[in-house]
């Protein structure tokens, strides 16, 4: 709110008086402000690699279009050869046992292996085997389109 003088009353120039007048102009910055960081987070949220909690480049390939659900694992390799799950890193007793608990939930569980094309077939194939120990028969690969 500020204080000024009443608009119209000019002739008696001795008297002050209160007036509304909301300036929304600071408002406005900082929505806008907040709007762009909302933007920029988002995007880097919404990565590919966002699921598994891990970047990797993914060896190309043609084959059908795999959406992962809420109940799905996503397993990361790197090229190191370190697995990540939900942003974290986890070893092959910890997998064992995510794999386990997932078929607890819900047998029709898909694990989803997001594999950098420079990491070892049999890195892999372990992580594969170790959801096939468990109980879990539905397996997939990532792969980027190739073009």
């Amino acid at each position: 709110m500020a204080i000024g003088k009443v608009p119209g009353s000019e002739s008696d120039l001795d008297e002050e008086g209160i007036f509304a007048e909301i300036n929304i102009t600071p408002l406005t910055d900082i929505f806008l402000v907040l709007l762009i960081i909302f933007m920029v987070t988002s995007s880097v949220i919404a990565d590919a690699g966002a699921r598994s909690g891990m970047r990797v480049n993914l060896p190309k390939g043609a084959t059908k279009e795999v959406n992962p659900g809420s109940k799905d694992v996503t397993v990361a390799i790197g090229s190191d050869g370190k697995m990540m799950v939900d942003g974290k890193i986890v070893d092959g007793t910890e997998l064992a046992r995510l794999f386990a608990e997932a078929k607890g939930r819900d047998p029709s569980t898909q694990i989803i292996v997001h594999a950098d094309e420079s990491t070892a077939h049999g890195r892999v194939v372990s992580v594969m085997e170790l959801a096939k120990t468990a109980g879990l028969s539905r397996l997939a690969i990532s792969t980027r389109k190739a073009r």
